[in-house]
């Protein structure tokens, strides 16, 4: 069984139709990328199966679960987090902060106990800051845990978001264009990185990406979008070669 599957997603906005019958199926443990032109389809496909928009068509399940039109939040405790390809940190608020607030669906104290200032406020606390800082070194940023976050350097940042998203215990992670505004060294540092969380964590991964070094590199499947529609789907190295996937997405 897929662990996460979807089926004739379709959605139209303004009579547009953004994405038409798009069907995906990822197996436990893959790692899969989703490319394509500007434009075509890409993002909305993220915010369908993340809950930010709801399908107009389609079913998506979740470890055989439907989440179909959930509430973001609730799709986030199912198991799907996601980063975004413009960096969404809290920035005013410090690199371990920026972790704790993935945590706190797991860790989970009452309002009064918040305000009071009870023993399970603090109990809980302490469990955070210390399943944050192991998350931070796994990341090699608990030298700048109390940093702010607008203070690090773009590709520490990027880290930053994917343990955010790490620490509200996914069972799968979609990354939006990780490699945007990164240097060729930068851009190998996050193939390893992106490589490393999967072995890590045994992450299951979705991402959407330009960077052809970085998907034929890491993708082991492909889906190939264009003007919301499904134009190939398959093994990485066979849809790259695919003559209407040259013409339609790297112009040749």
């Amino acid at each position: 069984m897929a662990l996460l599957e979807a089926k004739n997603l379709t959605i139209s906005f303004g009579g547009l139709r953004a994405v038409d019958d798009f069907q995906i199926s990822i197996e436990k443990g893959r790692l899969y990328g989703l490319i394509g032109p500007n434009g075509a389809g890409k993002t909305t496909v993220f915010n369908l199966l993340t809950g930010v928009y709801k399908p107009n068509e389609g079913i998506i399940t979740l470890d055989g679960k439907d989440i179909t039109g959930k509430k973001t939040i609730e799709i986030n405790k199912a198991g799907i987090a996601r980063t975004f390809q413009n960096i969404r940190l809290f920035k005013e608020l410090s690199v371990i902060d920026n972790v704790k607030a993935g945590l706190h669906n797991h860790h989970p104290y009452s309002v009064i106990a918040g305000i009071l200032r009870l023993p399970k406020y603090f109990r809980e606390e302490k469990k955070m800051t210390e399943e944050a800082m192991e998350l931070l070194k796994v990341f090699d940023l608990d030298g700048e845990a109390e940093y702010l976050a607008a203070n690090l350097p773009y590709g520490k940042q990027r880290k930053l978001e994917i343990a955010r998203a790490l620490a509200t215990r996914p069972k799968i992670l979609l990354l939006d264009e990780p490699a945007a505004g990164m240097n060729p060294n930068e851009t190998q540092e996050l193939m390893d990185t992106i490589r490393f969380v999967r072995k890590q964590f045994d992450m299951t991964i979705l991402l959407i990406e330009h960077d052809m070094k970085l998907v034929s590199g890491i993708c082991e499947e492909l889906t190939v979008l264009n003007f919301g529609r499904i134009l190939a789907q398959g093994k990485t190295s066979e849809v790259l070669n695919d003559p209407e996937v040259i013409k339609a997405y790297l112009g040749e």
